[in-house]
């Protein structure tokens, strides 16, 4: 696919037409780990100064906090599904996974910028657990460590599937922080929302998985930029993540619906 045909494939505004960040940051990309480290030492602290201290509320910051995590993740969801849509449409799955189009065009390399920066920004859910003393799972800081240093070396390499993976975590995201908004409000959503939710993030890891095979398979029969080592990394990831959700998924609406209905049982 040429320039001029990208261009085609979805509107760029004037505010998504920047210089190209990528091979500048490129070479800070390792820069990740030491923030990663970063991240799990703050926890570390963060839980041990909140040890025998009150919980705070914080209410009316976690609203704002997920309210504009939420407009900012629909947006970007609206932006890259569209151009995603376009590629599936007028070239097919094989095109979607196997070109680089969206290293060049200016909207999609908007966005990617920012969903590079938007993983460092997202490490601030854990301040909000520890601050309300809430209970911080593995899978919560596993999870928000890792994707920093597998976004940040993704976008280093421009890999095949890279923009898979940022499109339908967007799209994730969109509903999951729209759903701590309405949490953080005091409002009462539907008990099936956060089934749903984590339902699409175990969906997620599972096309993940499937887009990095494919991508792999096809690299000689297009312009794949993919490898061994990225297929090996990315597998183990998304194995790990859909291993770890779906313990999340047992434990929070099988396990503990069927402990329920045990009590109600015994009450009655």
């Amino acid at each position: 696919m040429n320039e001029t045909f990208e261009k085609m494939l979805i509107y760029t505004y004037e505010f998504e037409k920047m210089s190209d960040f990528r091979p500048s940051l490129s070479e800070y990309w390792a820069t990740s780990f030491i923030l990663a480290l970063f991240y799990l030492i703050s926890i570390f602290m963060g839980q041990r100064y909140m040890k025998n201290r009150k919980a705070f509320n914080l209410r009316l910051p976690l609203t704002i906090w997920s309210f504009t995590l939420a407009i900012f993740s629909i947006l970007g969801a609206v932006r890259t599904w569209e151009y995603l849509g376009s590629i599936l449409m007028l070239g097919g799955l094989k095109i979607s996974l196997c070109h680089i189009g969206f290293i060049r065009n200016p909207t999609v390399r908007f966005w990617a910028l920012l969903f590079v920066l938007s993983k460092i920004v997202e490490l601030g859910d854990t301040a909000f657990i520890i601050l309300r003393k809430q209970q911080l799972l593995f899978l919560h800081w596993f999870h928000h460590s890792t994707v920093l240093v597998y976004t940040c070396f993704a976008y280093k390499n421009g890999v095949a599937g890279g923009y898979w993976f940022m499109t339908m975590n967007y799209g994730v995201h969109a509903f999951m922080y729209s759903y701590y908004t309405v949490k953080a409000l005091g409002l009462k959503p539907p008990r099936f929302l956060p089934m749903i939710i984590t339902t699409l993030q175990i969906t997620q890891m599972f096309v993940g998985a499937s887009v990095s095979i494919l991508s792999f398979m096809w690299r000689k029969d297009c312009d794949c930029h993919t490898s061994k080592q990225y297929l090996f990394w990315t597998f183990a990831m998304y194995f790990a993540y859909f291993a770890l959700f779906l313990n999340f998924f047992y434990k929070a609406y099988f396990r503990t619906a069927r402990f329920k209905s045990k009590v109600k049982a015994k009450s009655q």
